[in-house]
């Protein structure tokens, strides 16, 4: 038993994940180039090892013959008898070969074939352990900055987090353990290349699958989510249960649930809304915190006409156009908002709606919102304000 070199194979297995046969293969091969390297060509030369015990026998094929005209392929009649005396000219003879009797380069040559063998399948297995986490999260190590970049270390691999996959804002520090969403994983000559995420939206949606239990379970599902990296996201949850309320298993008791995945994304805030099949419905939800008055959808043209108070416009349209603009993505309908008074005038509701509608709509939603939500919504109340759905995924 050659128990040195079992050892030696057992070892890598276990620390590098590579199996054994895929290393005795590169052993035989690299026997068999060392050979060809030593005697110019491996036509009658023969390998035979045994996998259990990686004992090995190399040997050459000869012909008996009167005259010996190829040493590699032939052997004197004589030779053959020394061997065993049974032999007779046309016989096959098997002539064992030592490897020691190789040269200095066939021997190197035969070591760097191993060598090389052994950093393949090295890049080959981190890459099937990675490629198999595509499309999830990872936890990954904070190395350093090079340039605007981020190298993150993710185990056994490193990967790059490019500046356009960082949230603005956003600065690590060496040792710090964040959450990233793998992209893509490519294989390359140097190894595995692993594409990761801090703005993508599919990471906001795994945090939930990680964090809620109904959502990994499938109790919930999230149906659409639309987010602006580092300031807002809002996802649409539908319940298969009807006893399961999709967006209190989201936010968790006292909010447990969405703020550990608010503090993951540092601050990032987060609106969870109930997904309904009618356009109308999940349109109005989407706007949420406003109230709207009407929504006239139209399926076809994925288009929505929205009615709100005048003093919810602003609230509708939000900050810098971001609540309708995030509303638009998560429906996937171009939304023109407007409000009353902009209906009236242009037809939309009847001359004398605000006073049919007078005192409804101020004691439903007298005082509805406190002065800091105001500011977060505010906006400039332009007149019909459009926003059209945008695809966010490359």
């Amino acid at each position: 038993m050659n128990t040195e070199l079992l050892e030696a194979l057992n070892i890598l297995e276990k620390e590098k994940d590579i199996s054994k046969e895929t290393l005795l293969d590169a052993i035989e091969n690299s026997l068999m180039n060392a050979c060809k390297n030593h005697f110019g060509k491996t036509d009658n030369i023969k390998l035979v090892m045994d996998r259990e015990t990686c004992d090995y026998q190399l040997y050459a094929e000869k012909t008996v013959v009167e005259e010996v005209e190829d040493k590699l392929e032939q052997i004197s009649l004589d030779a053959a008898k020394e061997i065993d005396s049974k032999y007779e000219i046309g016989d096959v003879v098997h002539v064992p070969i030592e490897s020691k009797a190789f040269g200095r380069i066939a021997t190197q040559n035969a070591k760097n074939l191993i060598l090389q063998k052994i950093r393949e399948e090295e890049r080959k297995v981190v890459y099937d352990q990675y490629f198999e986490k595509e499309k999830d999260i990872v936890t990954g190590i904070v190395q350093r900055y090079v340039g605007k970049n981020v190298s993150i270390n993710l185990g056994k691999a490193d990967a790059m987090l490019t500046e356009n996959e960082q949230v603005k804002g956003e600065v690590f520090k060496p040792t710090e353990r964040i959450k990233l969403y793998i992209v893509e994983v490519k294989n390359t000559t140097k190894g595995p290349k692993i594409l990761v995420s801090r703005t993508h939206p599919e990471l906001v949606k795994r945090l939930f699958e990680s964090e809620v239990t109904e959502v990994k379970d499938g109790i919930v599902e999230i149906k659409s989510i639309a987010r602006e990296a580092g300031s807002r996201t809002k996802i649409a949850v539908w319940s298969n249960d009807p006893d399961v309320d999709p967006v209190g298993a989201c936010v968790g008791m006292n909010g447990a649930r969405v703020n550990a995945i608010v503090n993951e994304l540092r601050g990032e805030k987060i609106d969870i809304i109930n997904w309904s099949d009618n356009p109308a419905i999940l349109i109005e939800n989407a706007l949420s915190p406003a109230k709207v008055i009407s929504v006239m959808a139209d399926p076809d043209d994925k288009t929505a006409s929205v009615i709100v108070p005048d003093y919810q416009l602003s609230l509708a349209i939000g900050k810098e156009g971001q609540n309708a603009r995030l509303a638009a993505r998560l429906t996937g309908y171009k939304i023109d908002i407007k409000s009353e008074t902009q209906a009236i005038e242009s037809g939309e509701l009847p001359e004398n709606y605000m006073e049919l509608s007078e005192g409804v709509y101020e004691e439903e939603y007298e005082e509805p919102y406190e002065d800091a939500a105001e500011e977060e919504y505010a906006e400039d109340e332009d007149a019909a304000i459009e926003f059209e759905e945008v695809d966010t995924e490359e």
